[in-house]
């Protein structure tokens, strides 16, 4: 039998400490600090005969997993991800085969459960090879639910419904996102608000605010709405509406002057305000459970030249 020292203690409590930790990692306070030390953990009083449960050593997806199982007693097995989620991990190989065949040897797994079976999270598979960790350890691998609330149905009859199976991103989903996109952009967006206020004024200021709030706050909340497929492009959509609005209001108010100075007056805006919207929507492709690597490079390579060259006219217009 395995020393129990190795295994540490859990429960489904979440207590305030733990939301107050929540809410953190939700405005990137101490990005780095949010999470739990690698290894088993006993959930409840599980025996030889309880499930295994996999998950990343980010404190928001391990407390996830562990209060979905409340009243289920089974041992939580915590890769070390560097504090990432998990779908985020796997991406990145760190929610990875390697790692699970390691910590399975380091915890001593295969003393401590009779079984030899190991539930993962649907997203965590894109990291994994199932064949191979059960070439290197004897365990196989069965993918549970994508969200971990449905856990305790999935164990009924360890078979994932469709509903189960379907990947949703849904506006609760991508309202909890935007505090951490808006951390990132406020420092640079007050430079820039402040660089433009003394070159073109409050209005010019107001514009280029707007356009990067449209690409951090604006574009998560309107994302199943804004036509085309790709998210640049959604965000050209987006920031060219915004610009047209400070465009026109420009070209309203100097009814006096050349229309054709009003029509370069407008471009100050049209031009270079669209691909800053744009590149945060891009952006924001890293946030989404519905893009894939080949996707945001052909993403990249299309749009960002665009970008580029819109923003750069747009300048020396200005």
């Amino acid at each position: 039998m395995p020393n129990d020292q190795h295994i540490q203690s859990t429960t489904s409590t979440i207590t305030w400490a733990n939301r107050w930790d929540r809410f953190l990692a939700r405005w990137s306070v101490n990005r780095s600090d949010h999470r739990v030390e690698p290894g088993l953990y006993a959930l409840g009083n599980p025996t030889p005969d309880s499930s295994v449960f996999v998950t990343a050593n980010y404190t928001l997806s391990f407390d996830a997993l562990r209060s979905a199982l409340a009243g289920i007693d089974g041992y939580i097995l915590v890769l070390d991800t560097q504090g990432i989620n998990v779908w985020c991990a796997a991406g990145k190989g760190t929610f990875g085969t390697d790692e699970l065949a390691h910590r399975i040897e380091a915890t001593a797994l295969h003393d401590v459960v009779r079984h030899r079976v190991l539930i993962l999270p649907q997203l965590g598979a894109a990291g994994v090879a199932a064949h191979e960790v059960k070439k290197r350890s004897g365990f196989r691998v069965e993918y549970g639910p994508v969200r971990a609330a449905d856990l305790p149905e999935y164990l009924q009859t360890h078979r994932a419904t469709p509903e189960m199976r379907q990947v949703r991103f849904t506006l609760r989903d991508r309202l909890v996102l935007i505090p951490v996109e808006l951390v990132h952009v406020l420092l640079p967006m007050l430079i820039a608000a402040v660089v433009v206020f003394f070159v073109g004024g409050l209005w010019a200021s107001a514009a280029v605010v707007a356009s990067i709030l449209a690409g951090v706050v604006l574009f998560p909340i309107l994302l199943p709405r804004l036509p085309t497929r790709d998210f640049s492009s959604k965000g050209f959509v987006l920031g060219g509406m915004v610009a047209l609005l400070f465009a026109l209001g420009l070209f309203l108010r100097s009814p006096d002057a050349a229309w054709w100075l009003r029509a370069g007056g407008a471009l100050t805006y049209l031009l270079p305000l669209p691909p800053v919207t744009a590149y945060l929507a891009l952006n924001f492709t890293g946030s989404t459970t519905f893009t894939s690597q080949s996707g945001v490079r052909r993403e990249i390579f299309t749009y960002v030249p665009i970008m580029a060259w819109m923003f750069g006219i747009g300048i020396v217009h200005v």
